[in-house]
């Protein structure tokens, strides 16, 4: 197998895994659109795949060959994707409260 290959392979084999997650997050939900949420959502795209790039880079520089040569593959492979994983999380829930702050009622003062 090739450095390249080798050295990205993480990412070869978790691309059509992440395209999934990443249309779903992208398409849902369908409303409220705006330039806000697709600057939002492009960054955090941006941001995710930015951060299973540098974990697998930083896996396959740190992992201990000592536990055979698979390790690197598994360990910059899991870095990957929890990584990934966790900045989508991080998106879904900001994004959440984003759109409950704004479509949320605004409290009036009552009347007694």
């Amino acid at each position: 197998m090739s450095t390249g290959v080798q050295l990205n392979l993480a990412m070869i084999l978790f691309a059509p895994w992440f395209a999934v997650l990443s249309v779903l997050f992208w398409r849902y939900p369908r409303q409220p659109r705006g330039p806000a949420r697709l600057a939002f959502d492009s960054l955090a795209l941006i941001a995710a795949t930015a951060a299973a790039f540098a974990g697998m880079y930083w896996g396959m520089a740190h992992a201990d060959a000592g536990y055979g040569p698979m390790w690197k593959q598994v360990f910059a492979t899991s870095l990957a994707y929890g990584l990934y994983l966790g900045v989508m999380a991080a998106a879904l829930i900001a994004r959440m409260r984003w759109f409950a702050r704004t479509n949320s009622p605004s409290r009036a003062p009552s009347r007694s």
